[in-house]
C-alpha cells in the first residue's frame, strides 16, 4: 500500500504542465512540491524527505538527465523519471542508462503517468529482506555470483528493460524472476514467453490478443501477453528467435506503452516492465541484419550477463548439494553423499552444459550410484566415460547431437543392456545397474522406457 503522504517533487519550466502534474497527483493523495529549474530542484531536494522526483528532460539551466545524475549521487534512494518530447526515445534511453527509474512521453498520458507514480512510490516503500531468499534461490558465494546478486538487487529498482545475457544453462530465467520479485512490481504477474515457440503466424495474437471475429476461429475475444502481463513483468525469452516483422510490432508497443489487439481499432496502455534474454550474440546478430537495430538498443539498456558454470570457483559443491536434495525429495528417494573424488572431478569440469548439465548428470549418477554414495565413474563424464558393463559410447561428435542427448544416450543404453541381460527382470536389472528397484522405476519413467 503506498503512503498518502508521500511527497514528489515535480521539476518543469512550464506553470501548466506543473500545474497538470499537481493536480493528477493531488488526486491520487500525493502531496508534491514544484521547482522551474536544476538549481532550484536541488534546493528542495536538500530541504524534504521525497519519495519520488518527476523531471522534465528540458530545462533553463540543464536537462533533466544532469538532474539524474544528480539524484543517483546524492540522493539515490529516490526514483527520478524524466518527462521527454515525443520521439525522443534516444535521449529516454540515455536518462535509463544513466539511472532514471522510468519515463514518459509529451503529450503525457495521465494514466500512463499514474502507473509510473505508484509503481515509483512502491520503490520507497519498506519491503522484506530479500538479499538474503535471492541467495538461497540462485546460489553460489564465489564472486561472480555475488557480484551477480548485487546487480539484480540494484536494478529490481528501476523500470528499465533488462537484457539477461549467457549461455545456455545458466539460469537468465531465474535471474529474470529475481529481477521482478526483489522490486515493486512483486505481487503483480511475471509472465515468461518462449520466443522460439510461438508459431510466427499466430505471434501478433498471442502478444497483444485479438477481438472477436478479426480472423477464422476467433470465436471470443481473448487477450494476449501483454494485457497478461500488465501492471507486472514480462520476460521474452530467447528474443533472437523472433521473425523481423514482429521485431517491428514489439518495438512500437514498448516505446508507445500500448498494444492494439488484432482486429481492434484502439489502442490499449499497458503498464509492463520488459525482460528479455538469449544464449544467442544478438550483437552480432545486428551485424547480419537478423535483429534490428532499434530494438536491440531499446531492449538491451541494461546488459546482465549470467556467469556461466566454470567461472564459478568453489560453487559446485554448494549446487550439487541443492540439486541432490531437490531429486531426491522429489522422487521420495534417499540422498546419497558425493565422494571426494567424484566432487574434485565435478570441480575440474568445464560443464559446457552448465547449472543444467550438472542437474542432467546428478540425475543420472543418482540412478546409477551404489550404496547410496555418488563416486567418480557414477558422474559418466565424456571424458571419462565408463560402464558395469560394455556399452557403446562412441557417438558423433559432429553430429550434431547435444551433450545432455549423448549422456542420456549413454544411460538408457545401460538400462536397457542391463533389461536384455536380466530377461526384462527390473528387480536383477536395478541390482545388475547397482540401484535400488524405486531407483530404477524413476529412471524408466523418466526415460519414457515403462
Amino acid at each position: 500500500m503506498i503512503s498518502s503522504n508521500a511527497l514528489t517533487l515535480i521539476v518543469d519550466d512550464e506553470p501548466d504542465i506543473r500545474e497538470l502534474l499537481e493536480l493528477t497527483l493531488g488526486r491520487m493523495n500525493i502531496e508534491t512540491r514544484s521547482a522551474a529549474d536544476i538549481s532550484s530542484a536541488k534546493n528542495l531536494l536538500k530541504r524534504h524527505p521525497f519519495g519520488m522526483c518527476l523531471t522534465d528532460m528540458k530545462l533553463p539551466d540543464g536537462n533533466g538527465i544532469e538532474l539524474v545524475d544528480y539524484v543517483q549521487a546524492h540522493h539515490a534512494n529516490i526514483p527520478i523519471a524524466v518527462i521527454t518530447a515525443h520521439g525522443s526515445m534516444e535521449l529516454a534511453i540515455k536518462a535509463l542508462k544513466a539511472g532514471a527509474f522510468d519515463f514518459v512521453s509529451k503529450p503525457v498520458d495521465l494514466q500512463i503517468l499514474r502507473n509510473l507514480v505508484n509503481t515509483a512510490l512502491k520503490v520507497t516503500q519498506p519491503f522484506p529482506p530479500l538479499d538474503r531468499r535471492s541467495r538461497d534461490v540462485l546460489l553460489g558465494d564465489s564472486q561472480a555470483m555475488r557480484s551477480t546478486r548485487a546487480t539484480i538487487a540494484k536494478v529490481a529498482r528501476s523500470q528499465a528493460p533488462v537484457y539477461v545475457s549467457g549461455e545456455s544453462g545458466t539460469g537468465k530465467e531465474l535471474v529474470a524472476r529475481l529481477i521482478h520479485f526483489k522490486g515493486p512490481r512483486a505481487s503483480e504477474p511475471f509472465v515468461p514467453v518462449n520466443c522460439g515457440a510461438i508459431p510466427s503466424e499466430l505471434m501478433e495474437s498471442e502478444f497483444f490478443g485479438h477481438k472477436k471475429g478479426s480472423f477464422t476461429g476467433a470465436t471470443t475475444d481473448k487477450e494476449g501477453l501483454f494485457q497478461a502481463a500488465d501492471k507486472g513483468t514480462l520476460f521474452f525469452d530467447e528474443i533472437a528467435d523472433l521473425p523481423l516483422h514482429m521485431q517491428v510490432k514489439l518495438l512500437r508497443a514498448i516505446q508507445e506503452k500500448a498494444v492494439r489487439p488484432v482486429g481492434s481499432s484502439r489502442e490499449t496502455p499497458i503498464d509492463v516492465r520488459i525482460l528479455s534474454a538469449t544464449h544467442n550474440n544478438l550483437e552480432k546478430l545486428v551485424q547480419e541484419g537478423k535483429f534490428r537495430q532499434d530494438l536491440f538498443y531499446r531492449i538491451n539498456v541494461i546488459e546482465l550477463h549470467v556467469p556461466p558454470l566454470r567461472e564459478r570457483n568453489g560453487d559446485i559443491g554448494q549446487l550439487t548439494g541443492q540439486i541432490l536434495t531437490r531429486l531426491t525429495t522429489d522422487s521420495g528417494m534417499t540422498k546419497p553423499q558425493l565422494s571426494e573424488p567424484a566432487l574434485n572431478t565435478l570441480n575440474q569440469y568445464a560443464f559446457p552444459g552448465n547449472v543444467r548439465e550438472l542437474e542432467n548428470i546428478l540425475e543420472r549418477a543418482l540412478t546409477l550410484c551404489e550404496n547410496n554414495i555418488i563416486e567418480e565413474h557414477d558422474l559418466r563424464l565424456p571424458q571419462s566415460t565408463q560402464a558395469h558393463f560394455s556399452i557403446d559410447t562412441n557417438l558423433n561428435i559432429d553430429s550434431g547431437i547435444s551433450l545432455e542427448d549423448r549422456l542420456g544416450s549413454i544411460e538408457k543404453e545401460a538400462i536397457l543392456k542391463a533389461l536384455e541381460t536380466t530377461n526384462q527382470n527390473k528387480t536383477a536389472a536395478a541390482k545388475l545397474l547397482g540401484m535400488s528397484f524405486r531407483a530404477l522405476r524413476y529412471r524408466l519413467k523418466k526415460l519414457e522406457l515403462d
